[in-house]
């Protein structure tokens, strides 16, 4: 095994990276000094990973929805005890998420991480699933599905991505529905778990106070050999154009919200990195509170703090979203569409471009100082097959031009989303 040291061109930082025997990538910053370590066990493996293949498969296999979300409620469990109990032996907060294109399982701790590790990679290493216990799991989630469903957030969030993408699976719930889990048995997990949790296509990630000749020495001890067959997925032919401009439902909510998606060209991982830096600048750049469009929306009242951005962005789909909350959610879209117009033909004001870009680079920056940041941005930079300073570089190579192009290119009114929750007693 060769240890290659990536180092960032802009700070003094460090990652070891070992591509281990088993298959693993393993990404280690050592940050002496600090008290806590945020160590973190991948794979790629979300909800958008619903047709496969491994190679002994001939043809591609679907999945019920919600599969990967199920397998990490089920690896907790093992045939002896819960792994919570043995997180609690050595004082470390165990957790675990799945999202569109991954599923992780972390720990932080602030002592006796080389144990907190060796538990970590045993139990996701250890799957155990009987008939019992699976049909258990399904009321469970049942429950998460519906307490979801029951969420604004989510429910303005799940509404424009159905609205934005045709037959891309990001269009679908991360946890299913109560009949897809139904049709989850532990042959299926079994299945699934085989074919994604391989070492080949998952990662380690950890930083902090931390060794890392003893972090390899327990890798070495804990992984198992892997099959090297990590699975060939299958992603249908996404349209450029949306399903509709505007979707609009009612829930017991305070006050009404938005979420406002252009759905962009999905790019590939080495473009993925420079056009997320290009699309959160642009962001930046719209959501300003000292900006123009923002500063006329604020005094009229039509949005408030809450109004920011994001940029969520993946394998075969890529969308810059505004949110907040408004009485006049079509108002915020429309000065938004004038404010892009305005910008394509005058250009970006460079001296509030340097302002944001400066900020952008200040926030990398301090984000180095934390464990459970650094740990992320490793996590990070492994799903998209870039390297962990790649965002740092192109963030610093960034143009005011770049972002005319990106916003001439991306930013179509008609690949436009507008998501809104109302009030159910609004009339």
């Amino acid at each position: 095994m060769q240890r290659v040291i990536i180092s960032s061109p802009f700070t003094d930082d460090k990652v070891i990276h070992i591509k281990h025997k088993s298959g693993l990538e393993i990404y280690i910053c050592e940050m002496k000094g600090f008290n806590g370590v945020q160590a973190q066990f991948c794979t790629k493996y979300g909800s958008i990973h619903r047709r496969f293949r491994t190679s002994p498969d001939e043809d591609f296999m679907n999945v019920p929805d919600g599969v990967a979300h199920f397998l990490e409620h089920k690896l907790f469990e093992n045939e002896d005890c819960q792994v919570f109990e043995l997180y609690a032996k050595t004082g470390a907060n165990g957790n675990a998420a799945t999202s569109y294109d991954r599923t992780y399982y972390d720990f932080y701790c602030t002592a006796n991480y080389a144990e907190s590790l060796k538990i970590l990679l045993d139990f996701v290493q250890k799957p155990y699933f009987t008939k019992e216990n699976v049909a258990k799991e399904q009321g469970i989630i049942a429950q998460e599905i519906k307490m979801s469903d029951d969420s604004p957030d989510w429910r303005i969030f799940e509404n424009m991505l159905a609205n934005m993408y045709h037959v891309h699976p990001v269009r679908i719930k991360i946890e299913g529905t109560a009949e897809s889990i139904a049709e989850i048995d532990e042959t299926l997990l079994y299945k699934c778990y085989n074919a994604f949790y391989d070492l080949n296509n998952m990662c380690l990630s950890i930083a902090g106070n931390v060794s890392a000749d003893e972090v390899i020495a327990i890798c070495d001890e804990y992984l198992a050999e892997s099959s090297k067959n990590a699975p060939e997925v299958f992603m249908p032919c996404e349209p450029d154009e949306i399903v509709s401009p505007y979707v609009c439902e009612k829930l017991d909510i305070g006050e009404p919200l938005f979420s406002l998606g252009y759905k962009c060209r999905p790019f590939s991982s080495s473009d993925r990195a420079v056009k997320s830096v290009q699309a959160s600048v642009t962001g930046c750049l719209l959501s300003d509170s000292s900006g123009r469009m923002c500063e006329r929306l604020l005094s009229e009242g039509i949005i408030n703090s809450s109004f920011s951005y994001e940029v969520f962005a993946g394998d075969g789909y890529f969308s810059l979203i505004f949110s907040g909350e408004s009485e006049e959610p079509e108002k915020v879209r429309d000065a938004i569409i004038s404010e892009i117009d305005r910008i394509s033909s005058e250009g970006i004001d460079e001296q509030q471009f340097s302002r944001i870009k400066k900020t952008a680079y200040g926030y990398y920056i301090r984000e180095l100082n934390n464990v459970d940041a650094v740990a992320d941005r490793m996590m990070n930079a492994f799903v998209d097959g870039i390297g962990p300073f790649d965002t740092m570089k192109a963030l610093s190579e960034l143009t005011p031009d770049d972002i005319n192009r990106f916003i001439c290119s991306e930013l179509k009114k008609d690949r436009l989303v507008l998501s809104v929750i109302e009030r159910k007693c609004d009339k």
